[in-house]
């Protein structure tokens, strides 16, 4: 059972809507944890945090100035610290496609950045956040994405003697987060129909708190070098549409630079190293220190079926139109 108390944890990237989320829930359910740093390079979302989670409350809690890009920044806030989240990323996708070197730096160099700052100053895990942009990228932000799953999962063959743990853990739209669909289309109700860029996209759907949760779940359970993809409902985006302005109707404007009609977080080929468990997948590394049948019988899993592949098309789970308006109404209290 993981246990946080006594602990030091740091999350990079930690201002935002993960971050926020984490930090509530860690704080919560661990009172007793030893040290819990915000790592992040916006002083203003620094301040706004400090406001939600003051350290004269929480003493636990640290705010720490710093990039991932910056190696000397990061092997300083990483001293004494436990346990890594890395959430630090560039993650807009038309900013990526228009500022490509800027992406690159932040979301491939600062992730070898993490790597070694965690293995020189002793971090025991690291769990580091990926997206379904990743499986099969088609945009720069993706190709990023899967650069970075590659250097967290091959870091476990590099470790030496350090004892250390990396994993990842994938999954798709979060409800919510910031720049997401939700929010986008509440502040569009007033104004007309819901501009829509394909009638057949769809999505996954997962909270904040069940991102959170599986983040726990792989910080307890890693044996190192896997990448865990939650199992969760899909939605159509005119579904969603509906569930917040039944009565606005949709104007389509078209497919964006870099957007997948559907998201996919397993490929066919992927599937070959995939296997499946209770609640998640997981994507197994192409060269383990361990055994998988070891790794399968430990947890309960099995090996997916030949051409198995994940993705929002071809889930088994929906929401309904009235599932969603729930989730929304929910999250809008």
């Amino acid at each position: 059972m993981l246990d946080l108390n006594h602990k030091s944890v740091l999350v990079t990237g930690g201002t935002g809507s993960f971050g926020k989320k984490f930090v509530e829930m860690v704080l919560q359910r661990f009172p007793s944890i030893n040290k819990l740093v915000v790592f992040s390079r916006d002083e203003l979302k620094q301040f706004e945090m400090a406001q939600l989670f003051p350290p004269e409350k929480y003493p636990a809690m640290r705010y720490f100035i710093g990039d991932v890009r910056d190696s000397a920044r990061l092997e300083r806030a990483f001293e004494d610290i436990d346990y890594v989240i890395h959430a630090a990323a560039m993650k807009q996708v038309p900013a990526a496609e228009y500022n490509p070197m800027e992406c690159i730096k932040t979301n491939v160099l600062g992730a070898e950045n993490v790597i070694n700052a965690a293995m020189n100053k002793g971090v025991k895990r690291i769990v580091a956040l990926s997206t379904d942009k990743a499986a099969a990228p088609i945009n720069l932000y993706g190709a990023t994405k899967l650069c970075s799953d590659k250097l967290f999962v091959a870091a476990n063959n590099m470790k030496g003697k350090h004892d250390v743990k990396f994993a990842v853990v994938r999954y798709g739209n979060v409800m919510w987060s910031r720049g997401s669909v939700v929010p986008y289309f509440l502040a569009k109700k007033n104004e007309g129909p819901l501009p829509i860029t394909h009638e057949d996209m769809t999505r996954f759907n997962i909270s904040l708190e069940e991102g959170v949760e599986l983040v726990l779940y792989a910080l307890e359970n890693m044996w190192g070098g896997e990448i865990f993809v939650p199992k969760i409902p899909s939605f159509k985006i005119t579904d969603l549409a509906k569930a917040i302005a039944p009565d606005n109707g949709i104007k389509v404007i078209g497919v964006r630079p870099g957007e997948k009609i559907h998201e996919e977080m397993i490929t066919e080929t992927d599937s070959l190293n995939t296997l499946e468990f209770e609640n998640y997948f997981v994507i197994l590394p192409s060269t383990p220190q361990w055994d998988k049948e070891d790794f399968a019988k430990a947890l309960h899993g099995k090996a997916v079926a030949e051409g198995f592949k994940y993705n929002s098309a071809s889930n088994t789970e929906w929401l309904s139109i009235e599932q969603l308006q729930e989730l929304v109404q929910k999250h809008s209290n």
